[in-house]
C-alpha cells in the first residue's frame, strides 16, 4: 500500500536522489549540487549521526500518537480475558483452572509464532508485517466474541496470540529504530505509557458493557454482554492497521540491508516535517553501508586489511559490485533463519541474552499473574462485601471465598446439570480495575521522566524489589482499599521492570538480532506468563500464602539477575 507520504515524492526527485548516492566520493565531491564542505563534515553517515540531525519533532509526535492503539491492541489482547471471566463465569460454567487456562492460552500462541515473528521481521522489514498483524487479529477477535463454548474461546485466544506475538516485538523495534540515542529509552517508557492509558480504558469499556444484562440471538448464535465487549477490542487493531500505513519502514533496517536509497528518503522525510524545510535541505547526502561492514565483522580472527591485500584487485571490484545499492533488495531464504539466530547461541550475546530470557521470565511470572488476576479478585471481594460486609474482608478470606464458591458452582453443573446460573456484576467490580490503572499511567509518566538520569538497569531493579515486597504485602491486606493499593503499586511496578528489560535488550544487540531477541525474551517470558496463572489457581487452593510467595519470589529472582546486566545508559544503537 503506497499511501504514505514518503511514497510520494516525485520520480525525478528519486531518481536524482538515487544518481547521488551512486557517484564514486570523487564525483560527490566535484558535483557543484553538493558542498564540499558540506559533505566533508556529514558524510558518510551512520544511523545515529543521520537520526540526530532529522531531529526531533512533528514527526516523532505523530508516530507516538499513531502507536498509542498499536500498543492498546496489544494490551487487549492479553487482558481482555481476565475481565469477561466473572461475567462469563456462568455461561461457559469456568472452574478456576479454565479461568487460568483462558488468561494463559494467548501467551502459548505468542509462544508458538515468536521465533517465525522475529525471523520475518528482522529480515522482511517492520512496516509491513506491522500492518498484515493487526488486520489479521481483526478476524480472530471477531471469532473469539462469537464463541459459544470454552473451547471454541481457548483455540481462538490461541490464534489470537499466535498472531499478536509478532507486532508486539515488531513495535518496539520500529519506534527505537526512528529515534536517537538521546530519546530512545523514554520512547520505550512512553510506550509504557501507552500500554498504562490503554489499561486504563480497557476497566472504562468494562464498566460500561459488562455490567449490562444483554442476552440476544444473531445468526442462530446467543450473545451476551461479555461477546460484545470482546467485539469492541477489535477496533484498536482496526485504526493501528489503518495509521500504520502513513509511516515509513524503519531506516535503521534499510540501512543494515543495504537499501541506502531508501532510508535515506526516510531521514530527509522526517528532516522535512520536523524542521518545515525542504527535503534538499537535509545536510546528510551518503550514508554508510553496513550491509558490506556486517559482512566483514563476520570473518573471525582475520585482519580485514589482510583479506583485502591477498585478493587481487579485480575480484575486490567484483566482490564490491555484488553489494546491494539503492533498491535493489538482498535475496533472503528460509535456512537464513537458523543464521540469524546462531549469533545468540555463542559469544558474546550467548551468556547476555541468556540473562534476560531468565529475567523476562521471572518479570512476567510475577506480573502478568498478579495483572490478569486482580479483576477477578476485585469482583470476589465486591461479592462478598455485598454478602457479608466489609467486616473480615482479608485477602485469605477473599481466597477461601473463591475457591470455596467455584467448586460449590462446579458440584451443582455436575450432580444438578443446573442450567439458569446467575452472576451479579456491578460496576463497583470495575473502579478498583481503573485505580490500578492510573496508579500505572502516573508511574510510567515518572520513570520516563527519570530513565535518562537513572538508567534502564537501575529501574529494573528497583522495579523488580518493589514489586516483589508489594506482592507479600497483599497476603497482609485487610480490606478492598488496600488491596487496591498494594496490587497498583506492585503490577506498576512490575510493568516497569519488564519495559526496562526490553529497553536494555534493543540496546545491548545490533540490528539484526534486534527483533529476534526481543522475541525469544517474549516468548520465555509468555511462558512464564502460562505457568503463572496455572499456578496462581493451584496455589489459592492449597493455600491464602502460597500463591503470593510465588510473586515474590519471581520478582526477587529478576532483581538479582539484573545485577549482572551491563549498564546501557546511552549506549549506541548497533
Amino acid at each position: 500500500m503506497k499511501s504514505n507520504c514518503y511514497q510520494n515524492i516525485s520520480s525525478a526527485e528519486g531518481i536524482d536522489n538515487d544518481q547521488k548516492l551512486n557517484r564514486t566520493p570523487t564525483q560527490i565531491s566535484s558535483s557543484s549540487e553538493i558542498q564540499p564542505e558540506l559533505h566533508e563534515k556529514y558524510g558518510p553517515a551512520d544511523f545515529e549521526t543521520a537520526i540526530e540531525m532529522a531531529g526531533f519533532g512533528k514527526f516523532n509526535i505523530l508516530l507516538i500518537l499513531c502507536a498509542f492503539p498499536a500498543a492498546a491492541a496489544t494490551i487487549v489482547e492479553t487482558s481482555v480475558m481476565s475481565f469477561i471471566l466473572p461475567s462469563a463465569e456462568c455461561d461457559l460454567k469456568l472452574t478456576l483452572i479454565d479461568k487460568g487456562l483462558l488468561n494463559g492460552v494467548t501467551y502459548l500462541g505468542m509462544i508458538t509464532s515468536a521465533i517465525i515473528w522475529g525471523y520475518y521481521s528482522d529480515t522482511k522489514g517492520r512496516k509491513n508485517l506491522l500492518i498484515f498483524g493487526y488486520f489479521s487479529n481483526i478476524i480472530s477477535v471477531m471469532g473469539a466474541a462469537t464463541s459459544q463454548t470454552v473451547i471454541q474461546l481457548m483455540v481462538f485466544k490461541y490464534i489470537s496470540g499466535c498472531i499478536m506475538c509478532g507486532p508486539f516485538a515488531i513495535l518496539l523495534s520500529y519506534l527505537t529504530e526512528l529515534h536517537g540515542k538521546k530519546h530512545r529509552s523514554r520512547i520505550l517508557m512512553y510506550v509504557g505509557v501507552m500500554f498504562s492509558v490503554s489499561n486504563t480504558v480497557l476497566p472504562i469499556v468494562a464498566l460500561l458493557v459488562l455490567p449490562k444484562h444483554w442476552d440476544f440471538k444473531l445468526c442462530g448464535l446467543q450473545f451476551h454482554s461479555w461477546q460484545v465487549f470482546i467485539a469492541i477490542n477489535a477496533l484498536p487493531s482496526l485504526l493501528a492497521g489503518i495509521l500504520l500505513n502513513f509511516f515509513p519502514e524503519s531506516p535503521k533496517f534499510l540501512m543494515s540491508q543495504g537499501r541506502n536509497a531508501e532510508a535515506l528518503r526516510v531521514f530527509q522525510g522526517i528532516y522535512a516535517i520536523n524542521n518545515r524545510k525542504s527535503r534538499e535541505d537535509f545536510p546528510i547526502k551518503e550514508l554508510i553501508n553496513e550491509l558490506s561492514t556486517s559482512e566483514k565483522t563476520y570473518i573471525p580472527n582475520v585482519s580485514v586489511y589482510a583479506i583485502e591485500e591477498s585478493i587481487p584487485k579485480e575480484q575486490q571490484t567484483n566482490a564490491i559490485n555484488k553489494i546491494p545499492k539503492n533498491d535493489e533488495k538482498p535475496k533472503v531464504g528460509l535456512r537464513q533463519g537458523w543464521e540469524q539466530l546462531r549469533p545468540l547461541l555463542r559469544k558474546p550475546y550467548l551468556g547476555l541474552s541468556l540473562r534476560v530470557y531468565l529475567m523476562n521470565f521471572a518479570v512476567l511470572v510475577g506480573q502478568n499473574t498478579l495483572r490478569l488476576w486482580v479483576p477477578q479478585m476485585f469482583a470476589s471481594i465486591e461479592e462478598y462485601e455485598q454478602m457479608y460486609g466489609t467486616a473480615g474482608a482479608t485477602m485469605c478470606t477473599i481466597v477461601e471465598y473463591s475457591v470455596n464458591k467455584t467448586e460449590i458452582l462446579k458440584t451443582q453443573i455436575r450432580d444438578f446439570e443446573m442450567d439458569k446460573c446467575e452472576v451479579d456484576i456491578t460496576p463497583a467490580s470495575y473502579t478498583n480495575n481503573i485505580l490500578v490503572a492510573v496508579t500505572g499511567l502516573l508511574g510510567y509518566i515518572i520513570a520516563g521522566i527519570v530513565v535518562n538520569r537513572v538508567g534502564s538497569k537501575r529501574l529494573l531493579t528497583f522495579g523488580a524489589v518493589s514489586a516483589g515486597l508489594c506482592g507479600i504485602g497483599l497476603y497482609f491486606s485487610v480490606s478492598s482499599l488496600s488491596t487496591s493499593i498494594i496490587a497498583s503499586i506492585s503490577i506498576t511496578l512490575g510493568s516497569i521492570a519488564a519495559m526496562s528489560i526490553l529497553s536494555s535488550s534493543v540496546d545491548m544487540f545490533p540490528t539484526s538480532l534486534r527483533a529476534m531477541i526481543v522475541s525469544l525474551a517474549m516468548m520465555v517470558g509468555r511462558i512464564g506468563s502460562i505457568l503463572g496463572n496455572v499456578l496462581f489457581p493451584i496455589f489459592m487452593s492449597l493455600g491464602c500464602l502460597s500463591p503470593f510467595i510465588m510473586l515474590t519470589v519471581a520478582m526477587w529472582s529478576a532483581a538479582i539477575i539484573s545485577l549482572f546486566m551491563p549498564n546501557t545508559k546511552k549506549m549506541v544503537l548497533k
